[in-house]
């Protein structure tokens, strides 16, 4: 286990840089084009995976630092750039989190650097787990699974929306239930290739924010699949299974075990957004002048500067703390995985709402950023799991009482 430490070392603080320098200069100048087209920003994509951002080596060496924090660090940097472009590029990570969390060896070598292809040819994944009657209530997943034995064939039916990179992408991760009458814990996550009979895209959503993001409905009619499909094997499966009609206590859970380790990074993102709309707003106060002054030295303004700093500051620590916990598999006693993303998510949305204030009318039109960047972070209160949602998990783990 190594120490938490806020300290970065060398490594981390090149591969920060480098990100960076790619946000500022590649993402920042592409950002309100791809907001206002609404579409997937292949040219920004494909530029990533030239320079190395956008490949399984480099998603791989950010899930071996034993710190945790370079996944978080590369998060942070990349929604400062712009977080609709930085879901495009990055979220297929949520199903490699999908397969390293729930598949053997074998499964993570042959389906993860297919969630990325090749340089020449970049290709995306997605996790597929919320249904429409089933958003922040995973445990009633619809989406079915069923097996034959005969044929070691898995049939897949339901539909699936709210899916980042859903129906385009090449690698599916879909979240399915084996047997209803266990709620969460008869679930399975199963890796399904693009082109597989059955499998479509449904509704693409316009959305509030990160438009550059692709988000679908993802379409299961009749699916089947090979039994090595199933992340993590049948007889994983099976002893999972039967540990819970005894009502033993199950090691993990199909989506869960995902969510629990990308919240952290999801609160980054959130963190990355917030720092961008207060060194914006920062940088204004300073220059704009009103009463033959600037603005940044009246108390109104150069408070709120001062809590938006504190705020941003404090949703890192979390974030971070959260990030070296999930990778040196320290147990969230707190739900601290939650607190990081609740804590970040409600930061970037009380921010940047502060920067347009700072602002003023600049701040609520489209020629500058703040407004972006304003619907880009209200989603970070409602995917992967709502500040609600987060508060319950943190109010059951620091009372033990089954919070409803």
């Amino acid at each position: 286990m190594s120490d938490f430490s806020m300290a970065l070392n060398e490594d981390q603080l090149s591969i920060q840089k480098w990100v960076h320098d790619f946000a500022e200069n590649v993402i920042r100048p592409a950002a309100h084009e791809w907001d206002e087209r609404e579409e997937t920003p292949w040219p920004i994509i494909q530029e990533a995976a030239k320079n190395g951002l956008y490949s399984f080596d480099f998603i791989a060496n950010c899930y071996a630092d034993k710190t945790g924090l370079m996944l978080a660090l590369v998060n942070e940097e990349m929604s400062w750039g712009d977080a609709g472009i930085a879901l495009a590029i990055f979220g297929s990570t949520l199903a490699v989190a999908g397969i390293f969390a729930n598949g053997t060896p074998e499964q993570i070598g042959e389906w993860v650097p297919r969630c990325f292809g090749t340089v020449e040819d970049p290709k995306l994944a997605a996790f597929a787990v919320t249904e429409p009657d089933a958003g922040s209530d995973v445990s009633s997943l619809r989406t079915h699974a069923s097996y034959d034995e005969a044929s070691d064939t898995w049939t897949l039916d339901g539909t699936k929306t709210w899916i980042t990179n859903g129906g385009i992408a090449d690698i599916h991760v879909v979240v399915a239930t084996v047997d209803p009458a266990l709620g969460s814990r008869g679930q399975a996550s199963f890796v399904i290739p693009g082109g597989t009979p059955g499998l479509s895209m449904g509704q693409k959503f316009k959305k509030m924010g990160i438009r550059a993001s692709h988000t679908a409905e993802v379409i299961l009619q009749d699916v089947k699949v090979p039994g090595q499909m199933l992340l993590g094997g049948k007889d994983r499966l099976d002893e999972r299974l039967a540990r819970a009609r005894e009502g033993k206590r199950s090691s993990s859970q199909a989506a869960m075990a995902t969510f629990e380790a990308s919240r952290p990074m999801v609160g980054a993102q959130a963190v990355g957004i917030a720092r961008a709309a207060y060194e914006y707003s920062l940088q204004y106060a300073k220059e704009r002048k009103q009463f033959g002054k600037p603005i940044v030295e009246n108390q109104a303004i150069a408070f709120k500067l001062a809590d938006m700093a504190m705020r941003i500051e404090a949703s890192r620590l979390l974030v971070w703390r959260a990030a070296w916990m999930a990778a040196n598999r320290v147990p969230f006693v707190m739900g601290e995985g939650s607190m990081s993303k609740a804590y970040a998510g409600e930061t970037a949305v009380w921010v940047t709402e502060q920067a347009i204030q700072i602002l003023g009318g600049y701040g609520y039109v489209r020629e500058y950023p703040v407004e972006r960047w304003h619907r880009d972070s209200k989603i970070y209160t409602i995917f992967e799991g709502t500040s609600e949602i987060q508060r319950l998990i943190v109010a059951r783990a620091i009372s033990g009482a089954h919070i409803r």
